[in-house]
């Protein structure tokens, strides 16, 4: 695809904000025209230039909801909330940066302030979870008492609960799921305000999801289905892996060894690491860190996990390998990948060929504008993909009733 900027990760990051112009939480007006005026030289000015756009539309909004033009204030906190976020994406890391704190904070008020004017009913949730819990949003597809297969949207390193909304659950919602986002451990809140840390054994956060869910009135508890975004889809397959109650898991992009990228560039890294060689780990890595965009996915990274090196973070990272795991998943399984796919390359072959479920693979061709991680860029696309095949798996069983507003859905 064409590129405004010559760094790939502003790209990257750039066209995952204009991805949810689909969904109501951009315009490509307002993103083109604030790429065009940072400067790739000023680190700050990706923060400057989104912060102000993102202050510009909330205003926007305040000024709609005052006038009673409901529809476009809750259009333009989307698109603030989505706004905010990117703003404070190259901000990830510790110290953490008080400006980071404040844009989140931003961006997660605009988006409870367009959520009290969506449409279907929505509830900000708590999720019990050892000794704190998680934050979440329930979405239900519409007020009825009408039992209905329900979606977790799990995301990764460096998204949000209200990313997700606009990355899956917007959709989902249309076709008559029910939808729960949360922020898991190294994610959002749990990471920014409580200081929960990226882990492992993902099984053990999404086994307390599972459980809030099937206490839900409204959801279906055999047709619980699970999606793994970016990072995600990591963490989603090894969840899937012990927690045997899903219906159903979506991995997009498949991922499967955290460390496999490294280990193709410097193959003695397994040595190394299983040797204790801190001296000839850190030459290495600071050749690594040169790059000003290694450096950050680095720094961003170690936050998440709660390690406070390069070192101790592929330490951490060996942890992330589903060699002998991902044989254990038992629900049907769609891996998504991506032509271009810059962050885990193979990776979702290797885990498909794993896999000794029922499953389905698909890859998303760079011709038709969808090779980008994630499909960035082409939702509708990944959309349709993931939904004709949920449509296909739950269809003879758990047939979708027709929602209140939009009775459009196969019986």
């Amino acid at each position: 695809m064409n590129n405004l900027f010559t760094a790939t990760q502003l790209n990257a990051q750039l066209l995952r904000t204009i991805s949810y112009t689909y969904c109501e939480g951009a315009d490509i007006g307002e993103c083109l025209s604030t790429a065009e005026h940072i400067k790739e030289s000023e680190w700050d000015s990706w923060y400057e230039n989104w912060l102000q756009t993102a202050q510009r539309i909330e205003q926007s909004a305040e000024t709609s909801k005052a006038a009673g033009n409901l529809i476009s204030a809750r259009q333009a906190y989307l698109r603030a909330s989505n706004y905010y976020r990117t703003a404070f994406f190259f901000l990830h890391g510790q110290p953490v940066d008080p400006r980071l704190v404040q844009a989140y904070q931003s961006h997660i008020e605009t988006f409870a302030k367009a959520a009290e004017l969506f449409s279907h009913p929505v509830e900000a949730v708590r999720i019990p979870f050892e000794n704190t819990s998680l934050p979440g949003y329930f979405y239900r597809a519409d007020s009825s008492d009408v039992k209905r297969p329900v979606i977790i949207v799990n995301g990764g390193n460096d998204t949000t609960q209200q990313e997700c909304y606009l990355t899956f659950a917007n959709a989902a919602l249309k076709r008559g799921y029910h939808v729960l986002c949360f922020d898991g451990p190294g994610q959002g809140e749990s990471l920014i305000k409580e200081n929960l840390y990226m882990r492992p054994d993902w099984e053990k956060v999404i086994s307390p999801v599972v459980d809030f869910l099937i206490k839900q009135p409204e959801v279906k508890s055999n047709a619980i289905i699970l999606i793994g975004l970016s990072w995600g889809g990591w963490l989603a397959a090894r969840a899937a892996a012990f927690e045997h109650r899903l219906a159903g898991l979506i991995a997009n992009p498949g991922q499967f060894d955290a460390l496999e990228n490294i280990k193709k560039s410097c193959p003695e890294l397994t040595t190394l690491l299983d040797h204790d060689e801190n001296l000839y780990l850190e030459k290495f890595m600071a050749q690594a860190l040169a790059n000003p965009f290694m450096a950050f996915k680095f720094k961003s990274k170690m936050w998440v996990h709660g390690v406070e090196s390069p070192v101790e973070l592929l330490r951490a990272w060996q942890a992330y390998n589903l060699a002998g795991i991902s044989q254990n998943i038992r629900c049907p399984s769609l891996i998504l990948n991506a032509e271009n796919e810059q962050y885990c390359p193979g990776q979702a072959e290797e885990l498909y060929e794993t896999l000794t479920c029922p499953k389905d693979y698909f890859l998303f061709p760079s011709s038709e504008g969808a090779g980008e991680h994630c499909a960035a860029g082409a939702l509708s696309f990944f959309h349709q993909k993931a939904f004709d095949w949920l449509e296909q798996l739950l269809a003879p069983h758990f047939p979708l009733p027709p929602t209140e507003n939009e009775p459009l859905y196969s019986m």
